[in-house]
């Protein structure tokens, strides 16, 4: 199984329209982006690695995490691959110094990001939002992202999502 799987991709820039709007206003910081259109019921990652036959460690599920220290709420984005759990409470946290960490809630992530539930991507999240990549993500290569729509995934090589401006690799998941 590849992270292809049996979907048709074209370039990323070429469909603007499969894309989120902030994530097809970045789309040019990975010019590897391909994009394939999915049935948004199967946009979860179980689903989606079933039905189109994607293999699951070369796809990456994308939280957002919401951490609190004296009043003040710093968010960021976390990578990992789905076959991997990141460690939140602990490397996270104190990563972006944060007493208390916590998933952003849905409604909070979808509004913060411009994208949809399921589908939040590292890929035009605001500048100030650290991107913290799971050092198994880039060593993965190829990996399948959401798009910020649940009506298609972005395959692109993970030492791309490295080179955002924003982003860091770490040893995030749990062992």
């Amino acid at each position: 199984m590849s992270a292809a799987g049996n979907l048709t991709w074209t370039p990323a820039v070429d469909a603007p329209d499969r894309l989120a709007p902030p994530v097809a206003a970045a789309i040019g910081r990975v010019p590897s982006a391909r994009v394939a259109e999915i049935d948004p019921e199967l946009a979860d990652t179980a689903a989606f690695c079933e039905a189109y036959e994607s293999a699951p460690e070369h796809s990456a599920n994308c939280v957002v995490v919401a951490g609190r220290r004296g009043g003040e709420t710093k968010y960021a984005a976390v990578l990992v691959r789905a076959t991997d759990r990141a460690d939140i409470n602990n490397v996270v946290r104190r990563h972006i110094d944060a007493r208390k960490i916590s998933f952003a809630p849905m409604g909070e992530a979808v509004r913060l990001t411009g994208m949809e539930y399921g589908g939040i991507t590292p890929i035009g999240l605001p500048d100030a939002w650290p991107v913290l990549l799971d050092e198994g993500v880039v060593a993965a290569g190829e990996v399948v992202i959401g798009s910020g729509v649940r009506g298609s995934k972005l395959l692109v090589d993970a030492t791309e999502l490295a080179a955002l401006p924003s982003a860091e690799v770490l040893a995030l998941a749990l062992s």
